[in-house]
């Protein structure tokens, strides 16, 4: 099909509900294919959109210039048309008037609607939880916050042991500052990473100074006197003195809009492999949303840059009438200390798993399978690995476990040419 050939369906506004990474995205990339309607980007953040990723990792350790953070540099939106609503709230959207409403009452009017309104940090419901010092992180705002109350001397608290809390505990080690993580599982990572990349980490961080401790449940953040937090007490009666907290126990998808819209959520947005919602004029792209994907059984909310990417290169060719862009294996990194970790597929659809080189070599990567198929790969220093993991997982071609393993045989004869 001729991919101009139905431009008279094209909807003559979109607007789009989220200025994060997602709906930054899904703006850039409406003018890139071409579109020559109005785009409307409305964001609660004043900032123009910026990256996230960094927050945990370099600006924390860094500082860095808040302009080093920006998606696209700040003339770029007024370059290429695209009207930024930026610190602004939207209060409810109505799908079926085919508009939405600010919180100062303005209405704007859309042909099409994109929600790209991401997840926000799951708060912990216990006493002194309000307490000056007790951080999520989220946005640039948080990290300056959080960053305020670490250095030489200074103790964080980690409150939760997933990705963004060990790489905040790592920019804190850099920081020189005393650090422990608490989980309240008996493993890091024990939702999203298989048990060997979790072990790597937990004597990677503990050779770096950093204390971690599972198995613990936290009771309660203790006033030091003045308002802020001096103490998180555990329920077994042990105390860790700090200076600051970081909570990190995951993220909740901001769906409330569309709920209240009467569209279709099941822990997130639900939409199909073209980002569309229940409703035919909305589509919804990144953190808030629950899709299938082509290579996995089930339904499944994913929080990562790729991801997002992925969902807005869907949706702007579905609103333009283009061709499907091609599925892509869901991957992930992260930054600590000096690993460079990549993840690619869902660990959890493994039921074995193999080890490629050793930690003690300074790179390795294992492989997850479901019976002879690769469905996932963690590696850690090991790009080339990551890069033959992914491939396998896309090709969903049976391969000998046992070879793969064997750092002796070269991974070009394991993924073959493409």
């Amino acid at each position: 099909m001729n991919e101009h050939a139905v431009h008279t369906q094209l909807p003559h506004r979109v607007a789009v509900v989220g200025a994060g990474h997602a709906g930054a995205n899904m703006a850039a990339l409406l003018r890139q294919r071409g579109y020559t309607g109005q785009v409307v980007l409305i964001g609660e953040e004043k900032e123009p959109p910026y990256q996230r990723p960094p927050l945990s990792k370099e600006y924390l350790k860094t500082s860095l210039p808040a302009s080093e953070l920006l998606i696209k540099p700040e003339e770029f939106w007024t370059d290429q048309d695209i009207d930024t609503r930026l610190g602004v709230v939207v209060e409810t959207i109505r799908p079926d008037d085919n508009e939405v409403v600010l919180d100062g009452g303005e209405r704007i009017a859309y042909d099409t609607l994109v929600l790209a309104t991401g997840a926000v940090p799951r708060e912990l419901e216990i006493p002194g939880a309000a307490l000056g010092g007790v951080h999520v992180l989220r946005t640039r705002g948080d990290a300056d916050a959080l960053g305020a109350g670490l250095g030489p001397g200074r103790r964080l608290v980690v409150v939760g042991g997933g990705y963004v809390g060990l790489e905040v505990a790592a920019s804190a080690r850099h920081l020189s500052s005393e650090v422990d993580v608490l989980e309240r599982e008996e493993r890091l990572l024990s939702r999203v990473a298989g048990a060997q990349l979790a072990e790597f980490l937990l004597a990677y961080h503990e050779r770096r100074g950093v204390g971690v401790h599972t198995g613990v449940n936290v009771a309660r953040f203790e006033d030091r006197g003045d308002g802020t937090v001096g103490a998180v007490v555990l329920a077994d009666g042990r105390t860790f003195p700090c200076d600051a907290v970081l909570v990190g126990v995951g993220a909740v998808p901001c769906d409330e809009l569309a709920r209240a819209a009467g569209l279709r959520c099941e822990g997130g947005i639900v939409v199909d492999d073209r980002a569309r919602t229940s409703h035919p004029q909305v589509y919804a792209v990144g953190d808030a949303t629950r899709r299938r994907l082509p290579l996995y059984e089930g339904t499944f909310r994913l929080e990562s840059i790729p991801s997002a990417t992925e969902q807005a290169r869907q949706a702007v060719a579905a609103i333009m009438c283009l061709s499907a862009p091609p599925a892509e294996v869901p991957w992930f990194w992260s930054d600590q200390f000096d690993a460079k970790i990549k993840i690619a597929g869902l660990v959890a659809q493994a039921d074995r798993s193999v080890r490629r080189g050793s930690p003690s070599a300074g790179g390795f990567a294992v492989f997850h399978f479901s019976g002879r198929r690769v469905v996932a790969v963690e590696s850690v220093n090991a790009a080339a690995e990551f890069m033959a993991g992914k491939k396998l997982i896309a090709r969903r071609a049976e391969t000998d476990p046992e070879r793969l393993a064997d750092p002796t045989v070269p991974l070009r004869e394991l993924v073959g040419r493409g």
